[in-house]
């Protein structure tokens, strides 16, 4: 018997080692080969062990009798578009124009992400501004789809997915909620105080929305009500300006920027919505040590392990340290508390730094002109100066990291897998943000699985919206 004449069993079992090309030539050798490479337990392997999991259920209905073959190789094309970058072929850039001020946000009320369906669809952004309106965009179609009144000038927004809605606050203080579909006003409430920053998650399954303010408290709201749960001064005087929830959901880290004095706060997020009535929080500092926070991140992989880039309280030198936080039993009840697993000294001048994390041993630092993968031992495993100016905002996956950067440019890196020393960064392409006598630079960028959307800040003081597409 010849590799011909094989049994269809025996041929699946063989093909099972082949990767995606092989298989496709494998399945012009004759009908009997053809009829095996076309099994689709064959090529789900091949896409989980490529992306680890797929959500092709959407993929069956929309488009019909398709397979796990054409579910690979759409998704393999698309990421090949997203990594070559050829403008015209690849993706279409449009300017979304139509703000009269400064763009202070870009979130995404209907983005598209690597597991869920990511053809014929359409990714919707929202855009605030000091203009005091909040705008929403269709990225494909290049148009807006409506616009709130004129308000207060914007300095914050933030969407929640969960009931398309997005939040916005305004330099008095005023937080409103507005419905997706239509932009309808859905509900207010006032802080109080201006400078505020918002934060949008769940506690108990249940969306929150959570606001900073410039005097150093911390309300709780309901989502899409904006009733308020509960309000605690955190940082008295001092403006609490960075918020962050874990992955478990069961964590708030809040800080304050703008003084060396306090540590990070970390509150055990149900206490923020429910409790007895006069009591606190429940909540634990990070230590006296870290102190003058510049930025922070949650590893997504564990389920409340956060990165804090600090300096401590004797030197100014830069400090990357990683904590774990849990409930700790004691003798009559349980306490929060906080276990210091890594820390190591970072060799930035900058101030304006930026930290993302990838996965669990993956972080990504922006500081200046400069990008740096650090492991979360504290290794340097890769430093990349591909901005000529400094880098405002970054966005970093399983796939790829964008940059934005006042030069007037975004750069679009992929992750590479196959280098010998590990995971390593590859710099890909520019996206290139229009006329430098016209423009100031990025100040903002946001991704989804198939579009970037970069604010630019105009010398005439009305911000536009570049979007790029990438064609599925």
């Amino acid at each position: 018997m010849g590799p011909l004449d094989l049994p269809l069993d025996c041929l699946i079992l063989i093909f099972s080692y082949l990767h995606d090309e092989d298989l496709i030539i494998a399945s012009y050798v004759c009908k009997a080969w053809h009829e095996a490479a076309e099994t689709p337990w064959l090529w789900r392997k091949i896409c989980l062990r490529r992306w680890g999991f797929c959500n092709i259920g959407n993929f069956l209905s929309d488009i019909g009798k398709q397979s796990w073959k054409s579910y690979y190789l759409r998704r393999a094309l698309l990421e090949l578009k997203m990594k070559t970058g050829r403008s015209g072929g690849d993706y279409t850039c449009q300017s979304l124009r139509g703000h009269n001020g400064k763009i202070i946000g870009v979130v995404y009320l209907a983005g598209i992400n690597a597991v869920s369906e990511f053809w014929n669809q359409s990714s919707i952004v929202c855009s605030a501004s000091t203009d005091g309106t909040v705008r929403a965009w269709d990225v494909q179609k290049a148009t807006q789809l409506w616009s709130s009144p004129e308000q207060r000038p914007l300095c914050d927004i933030v969407a929640d997915l969960q009931n398309n809605v997005v939040v916005t606050v305004d330099n008095t203080g005023t937080v409103k909620a507005w419905e997706g579909p239509t932009g309808g006003e859905v509900a207010s409430f006032s802080t109080g105080s201006p400078k505020n920053t918002l934060y949008a998650c769940s506690i108990n399954d249940k969306p929150v929305i959570i606001v900073g303010s410039n005097n150093g408290a911390l309300h709780t709201l309901t989502s899409p009500s904006l009733s308020k749960l509960s309000s605690h001064v955190v940082f008295d005087s001092f403006r609490l300006n960075l918020i962050l929830s874990s992955p478990d959901k069961k964590w708030i880290l809040t800080a304050t920027k703008d003084c060396s004095e306090f540590s990070p706060k970390i509150f055990f997020s149900p206490s923020l919505s429910s409790g007895p009535e006069g009591e606190g929080p429940v909540s634990v500092s990070l230590p006296r040590s870290v102190c003058g926070v510049y930025s922070a991140a949650f590893l997504p992989s564990h389920s409340a392990r956060v990165a804090v880039i600090h300096h401590s309280d004797l030197s100014q030198k830069k400090y990357l340290s990683v904590f774990n936080i849990s409930m700790t039993k004691t003798k009559y009840d349980e306490e929060p508390s906080v276990q210091q697993t890594e820390s190591f000294e970072l060799d930035l001048s900058y101030t304006n730094i930026l930290l993302q994390a990838r996965d669990s041993n993956t972080l990504v630092v922006a500081a200046g002109n400069q990008i740096s993968v650090y492991s979360v031992k504290g290794a340097l495993m890769q430093r990349m100066e591909d901005h000529t100016q400094p880098i405002m905002s970054i966005c970093v996956d399983n796939f790829r990291v964008v940059t934005a950067s006042r030069d007037l440019s975004l750069r679009v890196l992929t992750w590479n897998h196959e280098n010998e020393k590990g995971l390593s960064l590859e710099s890909q392409y520019h996206l290139l943000g229009g006329s430098q006598t016209m423009s100031r630079g990025f100040t903002v960028v946001a991704c989804d699985y198939i579009s970037i959307v970069g604010s630019v800040e105009a010398v005439n003081g009305k911000d536009v919206l570049k979007a790029y597409s990438f064609n599925t």
